[in-house]
């Protein structure tokens, strides 16, 4: 009995929704049908008032004003914009309102009708009026002719008949009326969908089971050791993890959400990963004083961009590995460098044995033992920090394997390197020029090629400079070179070393310039402030 009754009640309760919709659609239906009218009224206006203007400048017909029979020029033109347009009629007249042009050709000559010609023609006004003219009540739009002077010489009347419109409404009209039925019958049907498919919409979670998803979600994002933050269409903040609070330097009690990420991440890229739907990986971004390694992926909704997140974290840890790891790589292409070279010597020290030219292989030795070995001692005086020590021996065993005469001035010191200035990056720096500086001498003969190295601590900046005796870069590629992928040779996998470079002399706030060299290659010198912010570029 109970659910009898209770299946009555939400009949009725149907019932009246169905009326309530119905009762809604039809005044809404009333009040478009009226706005309806109007609109289509004004659009037939305006197109009307666009014709007149441009039948109005057209330079033949102002010209054929001064004919004696300006209609032989006029009419045909004006015909056929009219036939062309679908308007009921283009009537051209001069100040006295004497007609040049009509749909019906009897009429040309004769006074034009309405008494809505004032406006143009005294004041030089576009206007749209609706008048009885000889073709019926209409629509029109009239526009002044005017002469070179800018002085008013005549009239042009467009017009599309009242009760064409009224056709055109009323055709809208049936379509609404039918459009309403079929909203109505889908609304109804609609709702009898929704009430039966929400659940399936939620995944058929209850409540308490959304809660808790939702709380699962926040206690995920908090126990990452990353900072998320992630942004809408609009660019503005929706979610922000508290390790995100943290690597912003921002105060727990700070609400973000819903602020333009601009203003709390002025350089981020964030917006840059919203236009061009473009995710980016490992980018580097200097957040306060930490420099961090970030991660953005836009978030697609029917394939359509609808946000971005972000996720980032100190690059404490990741510098700790990678400082390990590049100590690793310099001591590993020094024994690489080593084993290849000395396997030659070896080689030629064995068959000068052979050959029983023991002095010569005496004096080989010596003078491989003493070079390298001067180059030991001297780096354990002037460059006291291994990481760089290690980097400049291995390039020096590079250049004996490339046959480059690679050569450490002997008035280099590198022995005041603040801790604040991070290592990898001067690394970077000098790896990247030495190496570029080899590859440009390896055309010439080996008895040419020649690389020169001067490092110096001396006052504010450490200074790096790399010479050689290659070709030098041409005045119109020293703008390029610094560009990504950009490379003089032809090889594939180029063109990174100096992009590198540059990037990390940035990121220490320093400069780099290019020069002539004396040797007659490229000259590259690199100043870097032993203190943030005290370095002036020239």
């Amino acid at each position: 009995m109970k659910s009898i009754k209770s299946l009555q009640l939400q009949t009725k309760m149907a019932l009246l929704i169905v009326l309530l919709l119905m009762f809604i659609l039809i005044i809404a239906g009333t009040l478009f049908n009226s706005m309806l009218s109007e609109s289509i009224e004004s659009q037939i206006g305006k197109r009307a008032l666009a014709v007149s203007k441009t039948v109005s400048s057209i330079q033949k017909i102002s010209d054929a004003f001064e004919l004696e029979n300006p209609s032989i020029i006029i009419q045909p033109l004006v015909e056929k914009i009219r036939v062309q347009t679908g308007a009921e009629f283009i009537v051209v007249g001069n100040q006295d309102g004497i007609r040049y042009s009509h749909p019906i050709q009897d009429r040309i000559g004769k006074h034009m009708v309405g008494g809505d010609n004032d406006r143009a023609l005294l004041l030089g006004e576009s206007y749209v009026s609706q008048a009885v003219g000889t073709l019926g009540p209409s629509i029109r739009g009239k526009v002044p002719i005017v002469d070179e002077d800018g002085s008013v010489i005549g009239i042009v009347s467009v017009g599309f008949l009242t009760e064409d419109v009224q056709v055109i409404i009323q055709e809208y009209k049936t379509k609404v009326i039918i459009l309403i039925i079929i909203v109505l019958a889908i609304g109804i049907l609609g709702a009898v969908s929704i009430a039966t498919n929400f659940k399936n919409q939620i995944f058929g979670l209850e409540p308490r089971e959304i809660a808790q998803l939702f709380i699962e979600k926040n206690a995920i994002l908090e126990s990452i050791h990353e900072g998320i933050i992630a942004i809408n269409h609009e660019g503005k903040i929706t979610l922000a993890n508290q390790k995100a609070y943290q690597i912003l330097a921002l105060s727990p009690s700070e609400l973000i959400v819903g602020k333009q990420i601009q203003q709390v991440l002025p350089h981020t890229k964030m917006l840059e990963v919203l236009e061009t739907s473009e995710s980016h990986y490992n980018d580097e971004l200097q957040i306060g004083n930490y420099d961090t390694i970030v991660n953005r992926i836009p978030i697609f909704t029917n394939n359509h961009i609808s946000g971005v997140v972000a996720s980032f974290r100190k690059k404490t840890e990741i510098d700790q590995l990678s400082n390990e790891l590049s100590q690793v790589q310099q001591y590993t292409e020094i024994l690489r460098a080593q084993t290849h070279e000395y396997s030659n010597k070896l080689y030629t020290i064995a068959g000068l044995i052979q050959l029983e030219s023991h002095q010569e292989a005496l004096d080989l030795i010596q003078s491989e033992t003493s070079g390298y070995q001067n180059l030991v001692h001297f780096l354990m005086k002037a460059v006291p920090n291994t990481l760089i020590s290690a980097l400049i021996l291995g390039k020096y065993n590079r250049a004996h394997e490339l046959k480059v005469n690679f050569v450490v001035h002997n008035d280099s010191s590198l022995k005041d390197i603040p801790t604040t200035i991070q290592k990898e990056k001067l690394v970077t720096i000098l790896g990247n020029l030495l190496e570029n500086s080899f590859e440009a001498v390896l055309e010439l003969p080996p008895k040419d090629r020649v690389v020169q190295l001067f490092m110096t601590d001396i006052g504010h900046d450490i200074i790096f400079e790399v010479e050689d005796s290659g070709n030098g870069i041409p005045k119109n590629m020293e703008e390029k070179i610094f560009t990504k992928g950009f490379s003089t040779k032809r090889n594939s996998n180029r063109g990174y070393g100096l992009h590198l470079v540059e990037k990390a002399v940035d990121n220490l706030q320093g400069y780099i310039t290019l020069s002539k060299s004396n040797l007659g290659g490229a000259n590259f010198t690199v100043v870097v402030p032993k203190a943030k912010g005290e370095t002036k570029h020239e």
